[in-house]
């Protein structure tokens, strides 16, 4: 696999999958090229790891925020501690926040509702762009993210129509393409990588999860992305480079990390 001069625009290395030798991985990420990483939380806990690791590593960021599946963590004093989290210069996006319809053992949809809309009223509020996690809910998804023009954001691991894609991108949202680019039922995500403007595509492993083809089933790490860049570069018939350099703008452009001139 070749190295690229890349950014991961989404991962986990607060999980437990990297417990034996998180700080080997990490160390290496550098090594294969990784220019950045952002670190996403998922709860309140997970939010203070992805800050800690973020302050322990230079080219670490984090996001700070609960997913849907924690929703009912959300009340006054936890959205307190994570907007006291994100005052931190490392703290770069509300997230992964968003709705979560999959899995019947998730919140209900009202309080998963709830703790969204609060947690986009804190990212207006600090002026920070959002990583919306959306499993099979995208018109309340889309409903929300309507509410509050002034936020921008990503939506990670997009799953969605060409359609849909294009309305998220109309209120100012990224697309991000994870492994599942290079799975062979991968035509939906493939189809909007053809129907999108480069500039609006974000490049994340959500690693430890997702590995791409032909590392399935194994734990993702970062240097794996290079592989969603091949895939990307086929389908637009670009080079992998031209897919790389624009990245970089837009992980600037959004998040306003400038990696470029490292």
């Amino acid at each position: 696999m070749k190295k690229y001069r890349i950014f991961d625009a989404h991962a986990h290395y607060d999980d437990e999958a990297f417990d034996e030798d998180r700080s080997e991985v990490i160390k290496e990420l550098e090594e294969f090229g990784i220019l950045g990483v952002l670190n996403c939380g998922s709860s309140v806990a997970t939010s203070r790891t992805s800050v800690e690791l973020s302050n322990k590593y230079g080219f670490f960021y984090a996001a700070v925020g609960v997913h849907p599946e924690n929703a009912e963590e959300i009340n006054e004093k936890t959205l307190n501690e994570i907007e006291i989290l994100s005052k931190n210069e490392k703290v770069k996006a509300i997230g992964e926040i968003g709705l979560d319809y999959y899995y019947k053992e998730n919140p209900e949809t009202n309080i998963q509702i709830q703790a969204f809309k609060k947690q986009m009223e804190l990212a207006e509020k600090l002026n920070l762009p959002v990583v919306i996690h959306d499993r099979d809910a995208h018109k309340d998804t889309l409903d929300i993210i309507k509410q509050f023009p002034n936020v921008k954001g990503e939506v990670h691991c997009f799953a969605g129509s060409v359609e849909f894609a294009k309305q998220c991108i109309d209120l100012g949202y990224y697309i991000g393409v994870t492994g599942v680019v290079t799975f062979k039922n991968a035509k939906k995500i493939i189809e909007v990588i053809k129907n999108v403007p480069l500039d609006r595509i974000l490049v994340e492993t959500d690693c430890p999860y997702m590995a791409p083809t032909p590392l399935r089933g194994k734990r993702n790490r970062s240097e794996y992305i290079g592989y969603m860049i091949d895939k990307i570069a086929e389908i637009k018939e670009i080079s992998s480079e031209e897919v790389t350099s624009q990245i970089l703008i837009n992980i600037k452009d959004l998040f306003d990390i400038d990696v470029i001139k490292k």
